[in-house]
């Protein structure tokens, strides 16, 4: 089949810093030298604005938000809705790159997070099939908004999200979008404010095996898609900054079993005073495209 969901608003360029951890092959559109220690549902963290350390920031390359992007989204923490899947517990920092890797916490700073389900459908678009032999859609959950959120950050500029590990469709990676927005107001909703990065975070290649083999994504019958055949990898390849920087590894909560649930922790380096690549959180979405009857 052909995808064109990773076909959205044109690709530009951020500054973007590492957070990974000892466990995480790499962060949010971001690529740091140094690691340390984490604690808590947090993962892992590294990076100036994780530990002090002599962290290296990196040009990251921003991509398209694609088009199943769902403008107006609800404020919260918990997207699951009840999906099926392993627990994903998320912990995204924002940091400014232009001011020394410092974390935002002022100006209405917001993450806004996106991610297909355990068998590769996403919310608002249920029709579109994800390749391969995988079930109908489980009908779980609001059919606009499971696995959609937007949380502000905390005094230490983070966001936490708990959803649940994505599945995947051909032919990308297993994969979760993500937005910052600055300068909104937030109610039930995140409304007005400037959107001041877009990406992605890219599954590495060995969790998306281990994964693939366990209930519910073992019902999904479709290849996986290896990092360096992403569409959007490779989109990335042909920007400014490190592709790789792009790919993460969750850390099991329980070493073998992964039924426990997952942590993921990652740092994004953003320059708020560059020019927004799509409206606020409750304006209009930057030009996501159409998508396919068929996905």
């Amino acid at each position: 089949m052909t995808d064109t969901r990773f076909q959205g608003a044109p690709v530009t360029r951020r500054h973007a810093l590492a957070g990974g951890g000892a466990l995480v092959a790499g962060t949010a559109l971001a690529g740091c030298s140094a690691s340390g220690a984490g604690n808590g549902a947090s993962g892992t963290e590294s990076g100036p604005a994780a530990d002090g350390g002599e962290g290296v920031c990196v040009l990251s390359p921003e991509v398209t938000e694609g088009p199943y992007y769902l403008d107006g989204q609800l404020m919260r923490e918990d997207i699951t809705e009840g999906k099926q899947g392993f627990p994903l517990a998320m912990a995204i920092t924002v940091v400014d790159y232009s001011n020394g890797c410092t974390p935002m916490t002022e100006d209405a700073v917001a993450v806004e997070i996106w991610h297909c389900d355990a068998w590769g459908y996403y919310s608002g678009h249920t029709d579109a099939r994800p390749g391969g032999q995988v079930p109908d859609e489980d009908g779980e959950g609001d059919e606009m908004s499971f696995l959609r959120g937007i949380r502000m950050v905390d005094a230490d500029g983070t966001a936490r999200f708990s959803t649940v590990v994505p599945g995947w469709y051909g032919p990308r990676v297993t994969h979760i979008h993500l937005k910052v927005h600055t300068g909104g107001e937030a109610d039930t909703t995140y409304e007005g404010g400037t959107t001041v990065h877009t990406g992605q975070l890219l599954f590495a290649d060995a969790f998306c095996a281990e994964i693939a083999e366990r209930e519910p994504y073992s019902e999904h019958v479709l290849e996986l898609t290896p990092v360096e055949e992403d569409q959007v990898y490779r989109e990335a390849q042909r920007t400014e900054g490190d592709p790789d920087s792009m790919v993460v590894s969750p850390v099991p909560v329980t070493e073998g079993t992964p039924e426990n649930g997952y942590t993921l922790s990652v740092t994004v380096g953003i320059t708020p005073e560059e020019s927004a690549t799509s409206g606020g959180g409750g304006g209009a979405p930057g030009g996501g495209g159409t998508p396919p009857g068929d996905g």
